[in-house]
């Protein structure tokens, strides 16, 4: 092979290049943060050193490497099935008129946006439990539905409102163990069980209402709200991560921009 073949260069090769580094980057920022992210960078470092090898002609050193991925492969699912399952979900996620880039298009569906929730009241009524010690998980569905969930807990319909909220997770209520799911402005399932994360980057403070948020949003592109009854601090999960904010203004600017 002439090392200068490479150079004989089409439009396909930058398509084929372009596709690559969409889907690495992608996959990168679903494993970042994690402690899959140092096995992912080595395997895109022997990759490269792989691809680099056939491209020198170097034909033992390329095979030996490429038999490693090869065999390596079925391993490379089992450590990264949660990442992998998260990637899948987020690609399959088809409904497209919600999504910003396709509101102008007319012959695009129009439906509710996710923005009809009553944030404020949503946010109230969760300071209003952090302060007398109630414990509440709030998922806020987006695109990716959330029906394989909805038929653990009780299916209902309710307008989001304060005294409602927070009469669902009062302690004597027979409604607050477990989750509730919000949909555009309603309340469409209360006591839902969530997956539980098993991410062990996920700090001890933090109990099992904490990881099931997490759970529930590396599984989907739900948002969730976690109120603590240990110490009534409001925490906002997205896509696996605790997402920082510095008060409860910042709190509603990131949940109406992550719902617009």
């Amino acid at each position: 092979m002439n090392f200068l073949d490479f150079l004989d260069f089409r439009v396909t090769d930058l398509i084929d290049i372009v596709l690559v580094a969409v889907l690495l980057f992608y996959f990168y920022r679903l494993v970042r943060g994690t402690v899959a992210i140092n096995i992912f960078i080595g395997i895109v470092i022997v990759w490269a050193f792989w691809k680099l090898t056939e491209l020198l002609d170097m034909r033992m050193t390329s095979s030996m490497v490429g038999g490693f991925m090869q065999v390596g492969l079925i391993a490379l699912i089992i450590v990264f099935q949660q990442e992998i399952r998260k990637f899948l979900v987020v690609l399959g996620s088809t409904n497209f008129a919600h999504k910003r880039r396709f509101r102008h298009f007319k012959f695009v569906k129009q439906e509710p946006l996710a923005l009809s929730l009553d944030v404020d009241a949503l946010l109230g009524a969760c300071r209003n439990m952090g302060k007398t010690g109630t414990g509440a998980i709030l998922v806020i569905e987006r695109d990716t539905s959330l029906d394989f969930i909805k038929s653990s807990g009780d299916r209902m319909r309710i307008e989001v409102n304060q005294p409602i909220l927070e009469s669902i997770f009062f302690k004597n209520s027979p409604l607050h163990d477990g989750a509730a799911i919000i949909k555009g402005n309603s309340v469409v399932a209360t006591r839902v069980i969530l997956p539980v994360s098993r991410e062990r980057s996920i700090p001890q403070r933090f109990g099992l209402r904490h990881r099931a948020a997490v759970g529930i949003t590396e599984r989907s592109d739900a948002l969730a709200l976690v109120v603590s009854e240990e110490t009534g601090l409001i925490s906002y999960i997205k896509n696996g991560e605790f997402v920082l904010f510095k008060d409860p203004e910042e709190l509603t600017r990131l949940i109406r921009k992550d719902l617009s």
